[in-house]
């Protein structure tokens, strides 16, 4: 499925938490026409975080979650950037994104139980980034960049 199908369905201010996720996707363009490209990951990670922090946002860097399996604790991982305990962010800095960052981000999701994701990329000369939603709190929204390689996944 295109971009367009999907803005054509679902209305952007209709996703959730659309208002969280519109701020923090102006503050990561904020950093790319300041910054540019060719940073290393750290540098657009605390940039964004001190952007977002001037909106008065809570941000957590580094932030570990628990991962469960069948209700016992089976690891940890830390979130790049947890936004109001909301939106997971997780920042690259590569020529595209690939479907293998999608699942990744997808599967923070469903282990923490987090709603919605968002997948940027800093790497590429125009900002890049994916939506992505937690698939079972949010069954009937699908993430704005669906990729074929999911279509067969059980989620």
């Amino acid at each position: 499925m295109d971009k367009i199908a999907f803005a054509d369905r679902i209305k952007e201010d209709e996703l959730p938490y659309a208002e969280l996720t519109s701020l923090i996707l102006k503050c990561c363009f904020d950093v790319m026409n300041e910054l540019g490209t060719g940073f290393l990951e750290s540098v657009y990670k605390n940039a964004l975080c001190l952007a977002l922090k001037q909106t008065q946002i809570v941000v957590e860097v580094e932030k570990p979650l628990d991962v469960y399996f069948r209700g016992q604790k089976v690891g940890v991982y830390k979130a790049d950037i947890l936004v109001q305990g909301l939106v997971i962010i997780e920042l690259k800095c590569c020529k595209r994104l690939l479907p293998e960052h999608q699942a990744q981000v997808i599967n923070y999701l469903k282990a923490a139980n987090i709603p919605v994701g968002l997948l940027i990329n800093f790497g590429h000369k125009n900002l890049d980034y994916n939506r992505l939603h937690h698939p079972l709190l949010y069954s009937s929204v699908e993430s704005d960049i669906i990729d074929p390689v999911f279509s067969n996944l059980p989620f």
